[in-house]
């Protein structure tokens, strides 16, 4: 089996380890509090925002496309759900201020490792399925680093804000999980 594709399977379940040692040995202060809450909730907004234009489509378990979204955020950015996957866990992470800062260095490595893998198969699957529009949006649009200026050839999708909401809802749920559990290290103590 490829490692891509099976990474990609379980990519919702890869967090966890992580997750539950940022819980462990969190450590956080009023400021790590509210600054990291405010940048996972940056980082959820992008989520929603990108997941506005693709709808559940990015909630399958094997790589496939039904049509090429290059609208909204994937007219600055390829990857926005991904981008904020990382912002919002980047929150996390400060939130609960564990290891500071070798959990951010475990986290980047961990992060850049898992995406690398899957964004190859993402890639190498919508070049074959898109063929040259995929090649020419390939060209112009960011992997990760949004671009300032608007792809010129996005497409014509309209935003869900429903359906954007409806699909992340275990998102939304797993954020406030974690969100509570560091509150209440914060509140408790170690």
């Amino acid at each position: 089996m490829d490692l891509r594709a099976f990474i990609f399977r379980i990519r919702s379940f890869t967090p966890i380890p992580l997750l539950a040692a940022v819980l462990i040995f969190a450590d956080p202060s009023l400021a790590s509090f509210f600054i990291g809450l405010l940048v996972a909730l940056t980082g959820e907004l992008v989520r929603l925002w990108a997941v506005g234009y693709t709808g559940p489509a990015t909630r399958t378990r094997h790589v496939g496309a039904p049509t090429l979204i290059t609208d909204g955020p994937y007219a600055y950015v390829r990857n926005p759900i991904y981008v904020g996957n990382f912002v919002l866990s980047l929150g996390l992470c400060v939130m609960a201020w564990a290891w500071m800062p070798y959990m951010l260095a475990i986290f980047m490595v961990a992060f850049g490792t898992q995406y690398a893998l899957i964004v190859s198969l993402e890639e190498e699957h919508l070049c074959e399925r898109f063929g040259e529009t995929y090649t020419r949006y390939l060209a112009h649009v960011p992997r990760f680093f949004p671009r300032f200026s608007r792809y010129p050839h996005a497409s014509k999708t309209p935003f869900d804000l429903i359906a954007a909401l409806r699909s992340d809802r275990r998102t939304f749920q797993s954020m406030t999980a974690v969100i509570l559990l560091i509150a209440a290290r914060w509140y408790w103590g170690p």
